[in-house]
């Protein structure tokens, strides 16, 4: 277990203590803590590297990799994104794929579902989908990383299920907006939550993710299954991007938010809106996306890379028009 540069607390007091301080558990005897800079120690013979690093830090961990990396070893990444280069949204296992020596020979997989750490960590049963390109890689992985209570499904849907895992980040924010738009709201008599508009932006984001997974060449059924509705529902029962989302229902912006409550945490909707942002703007004004069918993601984007208010757009919602399939990386 390799910590970044930043996560020297972490590996100190797995070193020390064998507890993980974040999880609340203590780790395995079987497992070997190590800082960023004794990688090419833990590098050492491996069969398979399992990369969890923020998406911003996919180009760090691609240069370091480079370094050290055997030529034919895979690497299954963990880490949910999207880029764009203001004309075309990537998703990041081509990014990683791309900055890896012209040599490597190895492939790029990705997991992908419903995975929270803690429960994770002490084996609760947990379902994924992982996508291999080829089938005999996923058997043999399957093999080493399943267990009685981690199952794991293929999928051949590469775009599809990066889309779903990434524009759920996003769109988690807008779910936790409605709870600090309750907390704002004037007390009712019966004490009633807001659990309809929450599930009707629920259903909106799905809406919208299907509008753009079609437009890159994904397949519709990953939408419906663990990387999309699946991992959705996980990200929107718990999690950063929803405690993002409160603040901002609150009435404070996403740079104050930011600054005031969640300093020293990655919140990966928010960098996703930083990443596609300007590029989703340009694919409207060519026709590539179709903005009627984006109203959430629109207003989030706006609210993330522009400080502008919360605000809900609901008379938009539900407008469906057909994309067009583009090329997509």
């Amino acid at each position: 277990l390799v910590g970044t540069h930043l996560d020297a607390r972490i590996i100190d007091a797995l070193r020390q203590e064998r507890f993980h301080p974040r999880l609340k558990v203590h780790l395995p005897t079987s497992v070997q803590p190590y800082a960023h800079d004794e990688l090419g120690e833990a590098m050492r013979e491996v069969e398979l590297v399992i990369l969890g690093v923020s998406s911003a830090g996919v180009d760090w961990a691609a240069e370091k990799l480079s370094a050290v990396l055997p030529l034919d070893v895979p690497i299954v990444m963990l880490t949910k994104g999207l880029r764009g280069d203001s004309n075309t949204l990537e998703i990041l296992p081509r990014a990683l794929q791309s900055q890896l020596p012209s040599s490597y020979r190895g492939q790029v997989c990705t997991i992908r579902g419903p995975s929270i750490a803690g429960e994770l960590a002490v084996r609760r049963e947990t379902s994924v989908v992982l996508t291999c390109p080829d089938p005999a890689v996923f058997d043999r992985l399957s093999g080493w990383l399943g267990t009685a209570y981690y199952h794991l499904w293929p999928n051949s849907d590469l775009i599809g299920v990066e889309v779903c895992a990434a524009l759920k980040n996003l769109y988690s924010l807008g779910v936790g907006i409605v709870s600090g738009m309750l907390e704002r709201s004037p007390g009712v008599e019966n004490e009633a939550k807001m659990h309809n508009p929450a599930a009707a932006l629920f259903a909106e984001a799905l809406c919208e993710i299907s509008h753009v997974l079609t437009t890159m060449g994904g397949h519709q059924r990953s939408i419906w299954m663990l990387p999309g509705a699946g991992d959705f529902y996980v990200t929107c029962a718990g999690g950063r991007n929803c405690r993002m989302g409160r603040w901002m229902g609150l009435g404070l912006s996403y740079s104050e938010a930011k600054a005031r409550h969640m300093a020293d945490e990655t919140v990966e909707g928010a960098e996703t809106a930083f990443a596609i942002g300007p590029t989703v703007e340009n694919m409207i004004r060519r026709g590539v996306l179709e903005a009627e069918a984006l109203p959430l993601m629109r207003r989030l984007l706006d609210m993330v890379c522009h400080d502008a208010p919360a605000y809900i757009p609901w008379d938009r919602f539900f407008v469906s028009p057909i994309p067009r399939r583009v090329n997509a990386s």
